[in-house]
């Protein structure tokens, strides 16, 4: 798996642009979130989650959209239930994935951070493909980009507790950081009481 630095682009992954990011304040990239999404709300496949990151979610498609097609948000990545990757945001760019969030005394996690979707849910395991993708994506990440490494991998629960819960309880952290030989969710205690001050 490898990444062009020049385009910000993952190679083997599918590019369906989204217009929900901007550029970083700050190039340096620190930190990698990982959350789950799945639309509607425990079900899998179809092209919703692809619909809200381009901004063309149909809101009659079901009475859930109703409420969420006007956001405005996007993430740099999503892993799919059968590993397919899609990338909507060059991780060179600010995707808006993370919102109010706060990690070891940092705050606007969007700056410095790149996000992952896994499809899933706070009820549901994730599957093999999935975490083989992932562990694959996070190392192409931290060999593609020095300021990265896998000490600084956690979960939007963890930069925004108490108004984010993802990736949920179903996420086996143990089992990424035997395989990213890392101990994660990176620093979940000092990032909660960040997150607090």
């Amino acid at each position: 798996m490898h990444i062009d630095k020049k385009t910000g682009l993952l190679v083997t992954a599918l590019y369906i642009p989204s217009p929900n990011c901007d550029d970083r304040p700050e190039n340096e990239l620190s930190l990698i979130v990982l959350h789950n999404i799945s639309l509607p709300p425990g079900e899998f496949g179809g092209p919703y989650i692809n619909q809200l990151f381009t901004n063309t979610l149909d809101p009659e498609a079901h009475e859930y959209f109703s409420g969420i097609h006007t956001l405005k948000v996007s993430s740099h990545l999503l892993v799919r239930r059968d590993g397919q990757i899609i990338q909507y945001v060059p991780f060179h760019k600010r995707a808006w994935h993370a919102g109010v969030s706060r990690y070891l005394g940092r705050s606007v996690c969007n700056d410095f951070s790149i996000g992952i979707e896994l499809e899933g849910d706070d009820v549901s395991a994730f599957t093999d493909a999935q975490y083989v993708q992932l562990v694959a994506v996070l190392k192409a990440l931290v060999a593609c980009y020095e300021s990265l490494d896998m000490q600084h991998i956690t979960g939007h629960e963890h930069i925004a507790p108490g108004r984010k819960t993802d990736p949920g309880p179903c996420f086996d952290w143990s089992r990424l950081g035997r395989e990213c030989q890392a101990i994660l969710p990176a620093r979940a205690d000092e990032i909660c009481r960040g997150s607090e001050s």
